[in-house]
């Protein structure tokens, strides 16, 4: 097995092209066409990880975050970063690294939390905006199914729960080719009318390539017209953060309480207290103070993420208990998302989750 077939999976997950723009993913170290031995996933890789998928016998980590997040100019294991790669290259372990492009699926960072909180009835806190595309194409109307039903089949069509969805329109096509041309209808040089269905789709935006070869394969004519457009539509399956529901309202202190209890934390930093029992509640892996807006227009109690700054408090106004829970607890499950993930697909292969705390702060 190649390391190409374990990443197109994970990116089945979580394709790279959701990741956010400032973020480096996908594969930071290594050869795609690697042979793997064996996969540690783990939320960063430290030198530590690489010791570790060295006596594990891994020679492929999956990694949340990026080892590589800025250009390095130079290679002379000044920081821990450069150690790192150069230990990675040294003894053949390749780096993978998902990150935002994990972050903004529907099942991914914000989702496990969601999870581990058992939260109800979730939904996208802050949707990603240019994620939906639309095809239009013009098909002879005996071959209008045939295109139709090939495009269903590799995504297009698909919108939130449902599936195979199309707008179709019947009309009259004319062209007219020239000399170089070769009509599969008609004749050259002699302008043609074709009973055409005009079939509309949305799709989403990291299926493009495929959809449009899949048009131009199953298409019947030698100039294919389509068009294909951004929507200004929000992808509720595409985005940031995820707002739940618990199945109990509870009082502050005793969901502060709970908190600490399912995400695994010693302290919790928060806003004053509400007069008010938290029953809705977003949440944000990692740093997301910038979410916090979302969080109160979307009518939420409490919301939990990390890397509150001191004003940043200020910004709850009472409507909102803000928890900061501390960045490595927030993203601390994601290994184990990505562990049960992988091992649904490749079941007889060693896919081994790190016992290693990358956590690099400390509470006394």
């Amino acid at each position: 097995m190649k390391i190409k077939e374990i990443t197109n999976y994970i990116e089945n997950l979580a394709p790279l092209s959701y990741a956010e723009d400032f973020d480096n993913v996908g594969l930071l170290v290594g050869n795609y066409n690697t042979e793997v031995k064996g996969v540690l996933v783990t939320l960063d890789t430290l030198e530590q990880t690489i010791d570790e998928a060295i006596e594990k016998k891994c020679n492929l980590i999956v990694s949340f975050h990026p080892i590589i997040f800025s250009g390095l100019k130079k290679f002379n294991g000044n920081n821990y970063v450069e150690r790192v790669v150069m230990k990675a290259i040294k003894h053949d372990i390749a780096i993978y690294a998902t990150h935002t492009a994990l972050d903004n699926c529907f099942n991914g960072v914000s989702a496990k939390m969601c999870d581990v909180l058992q939260l109800q009835n979730k939904s996208v806190l802050i949707p990603q905006k240019g994620t939906i595309k639309k095809l239009v194409t013009f098909v002879p109307i005996n071959n209008a199914d045939s295109v139709r039903e090939a495009l269903f089949e590799v995504g297009a069509g698909a919108i939130g729960n449902y599936k195979e969805c199309s707008f179709n329109i019947n009309g009259i096509g004319t062209f007219n080719g020239n000399e170089n041309s070769n009509p599969v209808i008609g004749t050259k040089g002699i302008t043609s009318k074709e009973k055409e269905t005009q079939i509309g789709m949305t799709f989403p935006k990291h299926l493009e390539s495929k959809v449009i070869k899949t048009l131009l394969k199953t298409h019947p004519y030698e100039e294919v017209a389509y068009e294909i457009t951004t929507l200004e539509n929000n992808n509720q399956h595409i985005g940031i953060g995820m707002i739940g529901e618990l199945k109990d309202a509870m009082e502050v202190s005793d969901f502060l309480r709970y908190v600490k209890l399912k995400m695994n934390t010693e302290c919790i930093r928060h806003s004053a207290p509400l007069n008010k029992e938290i029953k809705k509640v977003a949440v944000l892996g990692g740093s997301g103070s910038f979410g916090i807006n979302a969080a109160i227009s979307k009518g939420a109690d409490a919301y939990i993420t990390a890397d509150f700054k001191y004003h940043e408090f200020y910004k709850a106004e009472g409507k909102i208990l803000i928890t900061d829970i501390g960045h490595y607890e927030s993203e601390q499950f994601t290994k184990n998302l990505l562990v049960d993930y992988l091992k649904e697909k490749f079941r007889n292969f060693a896919i081994i989750l790190s016992d290693k705390s990358t956590n690099p702060i400390y509470y006394s």
